[in-house]
């Protein structure tokens, strides 16, 4: 792995107050995000971990700002979280939170940030109002407003070179990879989302196995009901991987063990909700750590070759 301070030369960041931001975004991604910290660490050239750094402790940072408290709360929240994000970007004064010193600094290195940082923000709306979906279709709204856009934070970072449909093609395969993730999250996070009242299943989805949001928060729910339940969820998850799995042959050969990495982990983890059925309503899930090392270390093998072949 290259040490952080390589990464931090390799990206050009010299300024000793700039590079104490990322690395304290550094440290805060290594805490929540462990595994794709891990991975961006291990697979992606050097030059790039900053900048994906610092998109994903942004990405963080505004879900907790709008995640807590009443719509209203949330959305004032949101209100003011963009006019401090756009001041950031537009350089009007150097910002007094070390998150948006350092977003700003990669959207100047990385111009493609700036519009993908606006997407995200125009999104945002739908996380701060969620509430839970009442059909399928609002489900596939909140992929296309919120769960996209939140993903293209980092890949554009890693998007192939523009080309006449390689653009489409690349976008086409980041929704099915976030659609795919996103049920897999919401399935992972189920015991957590059912005490707050709000999941990602769909209400409609729900009333086909003939139960309602309060059955799974203590009413009778069988473990049969519950287990078809959860494997129709990772049916609908399984078939959206199936539609990203040729995503990394789209982006340059450096970059292909980070996106291989990325989807594998994200399939163990459906494999672990899988396994536990109806259980998770009460267990939650997360990747084997033996198979996830696994994945990590042939992605990594393959990584250190690419990089010792001649250029």
């Amino acid at each position: 792995m290259t040490k952080w301070s390589a990464a931090l030369d390799q990206a050009g960041v010299d300024d000793a107050h700039l590079r104490r931001d990322y690395d304290t975004r550094r440290r805060l991604v290594r805490r929540f995000a462990r595994e794709e910290y891990v991975a961006t660490r291990l697979l992606l050239p050097a030059r790039l971990h900053p900048a994906v750094i610092a998109a994903v402790a942004f990405m963080h940072e505004t879900d907790e700002r709008i995640d807590a408290g009443d719509p209203l709360t949330r959305q004032e929240a949101l209100r003011s979280w963009n006019r401090d994000v756009t001041a950031a970007l537009e350089g009007d004064h150097v910002s007094p939170q070390p998150t948006l010193r350092a977003l700003a600094d990669a959207a100047r290195r990385h111009p493609q940030l700036r519009s993908r940082v606006r997407a995200f923000l125009d999104g945002a709306p739908t996380e701060a109002n969620w509430n839970g979906f009442d059909t399928e279709a609002d489900f596939q709204d909140y992929i296309d407003d919120y769960s996209l856009p939140a993903l293209m934070l980092t890949a554009a970072l890693i998007a192939p070179p523009s080309k006449a449909g390689q653009d489409e093609a690349f976008q086409r395969g980041c929704r099915s990879l976030i659609e795919a993730w996103q049920r897999t999250d919401f399935l992972a996070d189920l015991p957590e989302d059912i005490e707050q009242g709000r999941i990602g299943i769909p209400d409609d989805e729900l009333s086909c196995h003939g139960l309602k949001l309060d059955d799974l928060r203590g009413g009778p729910v069988s473990r049969t009901e519950a287990a078809r339940l959860v494997s129709s969820q990772v049916a609908l998850a399984e078939a959206a991987f199936a539609q990203c799995r040729s995503l990394p042959d789209l982006v340059d050969a450096e970059n292909r063990p980070f996106l291989r990495a990325l989807i594998s982990v994200q399939e163990l983890r459906l494999h672990d909700v899988r396994r536990r059925g109806g259980t998770i309503l009460r267990t939650g899930a997360r990747p084997s750590v033996p198979a996830t090392l696994r994945v990590l270390a042939r992605e990594y093998r393959a990584a250190r070759n690419h990089r010792r072949r001649p250029q």
